[in-house]
């Protein structure tokens, strides 16, 4: 063997322990091993939100993460018979994140679209929302979404609002919170926003003399459901939540987080 063959097999011995110990390579406890059946066997389902989209996922007073998406996590997950460990981050990180299996879920509002679908496996629709076009109390001007060509919108890169505003010809300015689009809209850097006419109305619950207004609303609601990896490996898992959904919905669970959350059912069409 020549000096330089050696060289290689010793460089190709070390790789392989660099990547494939950490990882189990070889393990035989792994094989055969899907999604669903790993997130068993470790008891827990990594679960990604932002932490700071009232009301469907944001800190109380206590600094506690709840809201309507939390509770619905750690719903599937006690009928999964896992516990919901959740992972915040900003919305365009998010998707990326569980692309690369860095969560299991993503749990945030997720609307379906079929830009998204190409992308992502969804489970079944959990929720249903109308988009409202956020403008300021005085302004005249956009009174439809058509009026937002050649305007500028606040909103979180990636997101539906994003593309939504970007399609009628707006100029999208990315922030990474709701508070954030809206102080952008009353301090007059932003001509709009687009966002769930739910949050915004929970938002002017709390800020009721906010020099806000709401200009347009869909027509039709989009359907909120919840991302998971394309492929096999995921596929048992989306059945399994879709099965969760469906308990959750016939046993009233699910309306009854909404009810808490939003003052009103928005789990059924």
């Amino acid at each position: 063997m020549t000096k330089n063959r050696k060289i290689t097999l010793v460089l190709a011995a070390v790789l392989l322990l660099i990547f494939c110990i950490p990882a189990g390579c070889g393990k035989k406890e792994e094989a055969g091993k899907d999604l669903l059946a790993r997130i068993k066997e470790k008891g827990e389902i990594v679960i990604a939100m932002e932490g700071t989209w009232a009301p469907w996922t944001y800190h109380d007073e206590n600094d506690k993460l709840v809201g309507f998406d939390t509770e619905v996590g750690e719903a599937i997950a006690e009928i999964l018979g896992v516990k919901a460990v959740f992972v915040e981050g900003e919305w365009d990180g998010l998707l990326a994140g569980l692309e690369v299996g860095r969560y299991d879920l993503m749990i945030n509002g997720v609307e379906i679209t079929d830009e998204r679908s190409e992308k992502y496996d969804f489970t079944d629709a959990y929720a249903y929302i109308r988009t409202a076009l956020i403008v300021g109390s005085d302004n005249n001007e956009i009174t439809s979404f058509e009026d937002l060509d050649g305007k500028t919108t606040a909103n979180s890169i990636n997101s539906t609002y994003m593309y939504l505003a970007e399609e009628y010809g707006a100029t999208v300015l990315g922030v990474d919170t709701l508070d954030q689009t809206l102080d952008m809209v009353l301090s007059g850097r932003a001509d709009a926003t687009l966002n769930a006419e739910l949050s915004f109305d929970d938002y002017m619950k709390v800020h009721p003399d906010a020099a806000l207004k709401v200009a347009a609303l869909t027509e039709e609601a989009s359907h909120v459901a919840i991302p998971v990896r394309k492929g096999d490996d995921s596929k048992t898992l989306r059945e399994a939540v879709n099965e969760a959904i469906e308990e959750l919905r016939g046993n009233g669970k699910l309306a009854e987080i909404s009810e808490k959350y939003f003052g009103k059912d928005i789990t059924k069409q």
